[in-house]
């Protein structure tokens, strides 16, 4: 039973359980649903070692793209919680935001950004680079290099570091 219509498809967030994250993803591969679980490598220390591991950048958060029929599928999967809602109904998170988070997560590369005329609450597109094309909203600047990206569907912002790209304002027939 696989999902296959992805022109109707929207991505969604999904609340975990505690610690649920992985496992969650594992299941929708197996049931044929598109997930993207964020994932940042650190080195974790215990009493007698230290190990790197792989642990979610938004802890308790899956990203799915679903189309509408498929909604109460995903509460087959052992784990889920709920969906990341606003006034009852599941947000549905832009496709640009998506990709934004995901070629930040993984390029893992760090980026610069000309800020002469960038200011709070423009929205910008990056021109250069492994994140060309993806736009965002300005929440922040900090000195010459972090600009914090919106993710304004589930209420977090891409921090990211600065260092060979460069971004534009995005015009407003964009």
């Amino acid at each position: 039973m696989k999902t296959t219509d992805t022109d109707s498809a929207h991505w969604y967030a999904l609340y975990t359980k505690s610690r649920a994250e992985k496992k969650v993803l594992d299941q929708f591969i197996q049931m044929g649903i598109k997930a993207y679980l964020p994932l940042k490598r650190e080195l974790r220390q215990w009493s007698d070692r230290k190990k790197w591991v792989e642990s979610p950048v938004i802890n308790s958060y899956i990203f799915i793209k679903i189309p509408l029929n498929d909604y109460k599928r995903v509460f087959d999967v052992r784990g889920v919680v709920a969906y990341v809602s606003y006034k009852g109904k599941a947000v549905i998170i832009p496709e640009r935001e998506m990709e934004a988070m995901r070629r930040t997560v993984d390029n893992k590369l760090s980026f610069s950004v000309e800020t002469g005329e960038i200011k709070k609450g423009q929205t910008v597109t990056v021109t250069s680079g492994p994140l060309k094309g993806v736009s965002g909203t300005v929440t922040d600047i900090r000195g010459q290099k972090k600009l914090y990206l919106s993710i304004s569907q589930i209420g977090y912002t891409l921090v990211v570091n600065l260092d060979n790209d460069t971004v534009t304002e995005k015009s407003a027939n964009e």
